[in-house]
C-alpha cells in the first residue's frame, strides 16, 4: 500500500508539471471531455516521470501543448496536497523539458515557489 501512495503522489505530480511549463496558451471553447482527453494522453506520455525515470520527447512535447486550464481546473484543494510534496520534483521536469517555471504562479489550488 506505501507503494501505492508513492506511486499516486508521483502521478499527481505529473498533472502539475504541465501548468508549470510556462506555457500560457489558452484553448478556448474546449469541452470537459476535451480538457479530461488533453490530461489522459498527457498522464498517458509521462507515465514513467512516476517512477522517476527522466522524460520523453514525447513527454515533453505534450507538456509544451497541453492547455494550460485544463490542468489547472483539476488542482482541487484535496489534490493540492499531492502535489505540494513532490512540487521541486515536478518543477525538476519543466526545466529539464527546457521550460523556466514561473515564480508565484497559480494553478489550481496551488502556487509555485
Amino acid at each position: 500500500m506505501k507503494g501505492n501512495t508513492l506511486v499516486t503522489k508521483l502521478g499527481v505530480t505529473i498533472l502539475i508539471i504541465i501548468s508549470l511549463s510556462g506555457n500560457y496558451r489558452v484553448i478556448n471553447g474546449l469541452t470537459p471531455a476535451q480538457c479530461h482527453e488533453e490530461r489522459r494522453i498527457l498522464v498517458s506520455a509521462c507515465k514513467p516521470v512516476v517512477y522517476r525515470v527522466p522524460p520523453s520527447a514525447y513527454c515533453c512535447q505534450r507538456i509544451r501543448v497541453t492547455d494550460i486550464q485544463c490542468v489547472c481546473s483539476a488542482i482541487t484543494p484535496k489534490i493540492a496536497p499531492l502535489v505540494t510534496a513532490n512540487l521541486d520534483y515536478g518543477i525538476g521536469v519543466v526545466q529539464r523539458c527546457g521550460r523556466q517555471v514561473p515564480r508565484h504562479f497559480k494553478c489550481g489550488s496551488i502556487t509555485t515557489p
